[in-house]
């Protein structure tokens, strides 16, 4: 089944935060939190050139800190809820460089002690920067899981506990970086494309009413 994902979403654009690291070069922890929280209820399209943009003025904690938070939302103005971003952003550069030497450390409890940075952000950044075995769960994983009826849960947190249990570790990481552009392209929110897809053989297509 993993084998027939990678293969379908072969063609498709990576999942912002794996282009970020694989594609330009921007693999730090505090980078890729960032960039997660860019992408909160944003595109991949808009939150990953919003992402370059900042980190092309400044990517490090320090230099981030000292810029304020109108020129930080100057820089991110085309992701949703940028005003409330640019003030995250800036507060979490501000106590990486007070509480942290200016580097994160690879600890869920740091990030998740941030004003707005949630299991999802906290664990997809832990994955991708510091190679940790953590399931992020986010609106695609959810819906594609649950469809699939390997999970039946409500919120995409209870969906990441549920996957935690019947997942193999080997594909925690890489489960987000295969269902962000399957969910996207093929397995979509309205009128999946069942006719067409390499894995219906092992979906339930729970909640489908209509298909194309």
């Amino acid at each position: 089944m993993v084998r027939r994902l990678r293969e379908a979403v072969g063609s498709f654009a990576d999942a912002a935060m794996f282009a970020l690291r694989d594609e330009h070069g921007h693999r730090s922890l505090f980078e890729q939190l960032v960039a997660c929280i860019l992408s909160i209820r944003t595109r991949d399209e808009v939150s990953l050139p919003v992402a370059l943009k900042l980190f092309a003025k400044a990517k490090t904690p320090k230099a981030i800190a000292a810029l304020t938070v109108a020129q930080i939302d100057a820089l991110i103005h085309d992701v949703t809820f940028h005003e409330g971003k640019a003030r995250q952003i800036r507060e979490i550069a501000r106590r990486t460089v007070d509480e942290h030497g200016g580097e994160l450390p690879c600890d869920y409890e740091v990030l998740t002690s941030f004003n707005g940075v949630g299991p999802k952000c906290a664990n997809l950044a832990l994955g991708v920067a510091c190679n940790q075995t953590r399931i992020s769960v986010d609106i695609h994983v959810h819906r594609v899981t649950n469809r699939w009826g390997i999970v039946h849960e409500r919120t995409p947190e209870r969906t990441g506990l549920a996957l935690e249990q019947v997942l193999p570790k080997r594909y925690w990481v890489e489960i987000n970086r295969l269902l962000v552009p399957f969910g996207k392209h093929v397995c979509t929110g309205r009128l999946p494309k069942c006719s067409t897809c390499p894995v219906l053989e092992y979906c339930r297509q729970v909640g489908v009413t209509e298909h194309r």
